[in-house]
């Protein structure tokens, strides 16, 4: 019959691999000794040793006298208190009731200051003030909107640009405007019907000449600087 020639190797991988628990009949296991057996209070957690400097540590004065202190006696005083007490009511100022709010007519009362109907936020010193970060963040955003456009000035004097006014830039955008109006009406005088060529090249025509013309009108309305070229 066949036998392998990698069954010795295997045979002993086996072996090597195998658990204890993986045997014929019970596992082979020490006994317990019988002087290690489970006592009482055993699995109880135990405290730590209390250390001497705790003991050591004395204990905060009281506040209260003890019952071995005596009274001192014989100490008299010659205040009259009944005319203190007189005159500081009499020369003193009146005592202001707190102010108070009630839900309801038979309701609970309850302090007005902490209930948040008193405009206690807008009497602050700084109420409406603009916050110190948000001045210094414009500050800031203004003085590099301004440097970036020295420098665009400076590129733009270089390859000799020239920046259009507000007058020119406003009159550009009217005849703009003008010019579109103007082939509007003449698109919308073709006939209804356009069954030539020539026809169909005009519409074209008219269409490509409006849509370059809103295409212009729309840079210039969202770009309030503009710089062309010095002839």
């Amino acid at each position: 019959r066949y036998i392998s020639t990698f069954r010795p190797s295997v045979k002993c991988d086996t072996e090597k691999n195998k658990a204890q628990w993986k045997t014929m009949g019970p596992a082979k296991v020490a006994m317990p000794s019988p002087k290690k057996f489970l006592q009482k209070h055993s699995k109880e957690p135990k405290l730590p040793a209390r250390k001497k400097e705790q003991d050591s540590k004395k204990l905060p004065a009281l506040s209260v006298p003890r019952r071995t202190d005596h009274p001192v006696m014989g100490i008299q005083s010659k205040k009259n208190f009944i005319n203190t007490n007189a005159v500081a009511a009499i020369m003193g100022s009146p005592k202001k009731p707190q102010p108070i709010y009630v839900d309801r007519r038979q309701g609970d009362k309850y302090l007005l200051e902490t209930s948040g109907l008193v405009p206690k936020y807008i009497k602050k010193k700084d109420y409406g003030v603009t916050p110190k970060y948000i001045t210094r963040r414009n500050e800031e955003m203004k003085r590099a909107q301004e440097e970036y456009e020295a420098s665009i000035l400076e590129h733009l004097k270089k390859r000799a640009m020239k920046r259009l006014s507000d007058e020119e830039r406003t009159s550009l955008l009217q005849g703009l405007k003008k010019n579109w109006e103007e082939v509007y009406r003449e698109f919308q005088g073709l006939s209804v019907e356009i069954d030539t060529i020539p026809k169909k090249i005009y519409k074209e025509k008219l269409e490509l000449q409006m849509k370059q013309l809103e295409h212009d009108i729309e840079v210039i309305e969202k770009h309030k600087v503009i710089y062309i070229a010095n002839e």
